[in-house]
């Protein structure tokens, strides 16, 4: 998929009018889903980078945050909108059916069977869910504690904390090997709805398309 994509070879377009056509917002939502689904990837690029760097410890504050942007683009897929969700568990098994996930993505390690990748996704919600609680640290796990002296009085109160450890590699590259599997699929369903957008309109009168709104598209260098 490319940006300001047109069915017209010959050219970038004199003009860009607005569609609101049924048509149209399908083909938005393909499009925002396919970024999503490649911001999710290059985030687990990213993360595969930087867990496997020896010269230091891993930046735990870089890695929760391209982690967590990794799973809120990744659901946001699966999220129903007005229109109903862009992606569902069914377009998953359909993806994994046409080629098993991590056979060609960078972060890939090959994710079993289709039941297996199911179970997969349904964890990543979880932790979706999990990361943007607008209540619970997921970071970190408090306790306060009375603490006794030896002859078992209350001595003091101390707080204490488990850190919850950061995503490892082997996590990160399923998810980056699901959503590249996703990315393919969700890039051929934009090619035949821009072919179908363009077929519903081919016809209509220059009169007609000049009512429409301008749409503002920069042109390359």
């Amino acid at each position: 998929m490319s940006n300001g994509a047109s069915t017209d070879p010959t050219g970038p377009p004199a003009e860009l009018r607005r569609l609101d056509t049924p048509s149209a917002a399908r083909l938005v939502d393909l499009a925002a889903t396919f970024e999503d689904l490649q911001t999710a990837l290059r985030c687990c690029e990213r993360l595969v980078s930087e867990l496997a760097a020896t010269e230091s410890e891993p930046d735990d504050v870089l890695i929760e945050a391209v982690w967590t942007t990794a799973l809120l683009s990744y659901a946001r897929c699966f999220s129903a909108g007005e229109a109903g969700a862009a992606l569902t568990e069914d377009d998953l098994s359909t993806a994994v059916a046409g080629g098993q996930p991590g056979t060609e993505s960078g972060t890939g390690s090959g994710s079993g069977s289709s039941e297996q990748v199911l179970d997969w996704h349904r964890v990543l919600l979880q932790l979706r869910a999990h990361y943007a609680d607008a209540t619970v640290n997921p970071r970190e796990q408090f306790s306060v504690g009375i603490a006794q002296n030896t002859d078992g009085a209350a001595d003091g109160i101390a707080i204490t904390s488990a850190r919850q450890p950061l995503v490892d590699d082997l996590t990160v590259r399923q998810t980056g090997a699901i959503a590249y599997t996703l990315s393919g699929l969700v890039n051929e369903r934009i090619t035949a709805q821009q072919a179908q957008v363009f077929t519903e309109l081919k016809d209509t009168p220059a009169s007609e398309l000049n009512a429409l709104d301008l749409l503002e598209v920069a042109q390359p260098d």
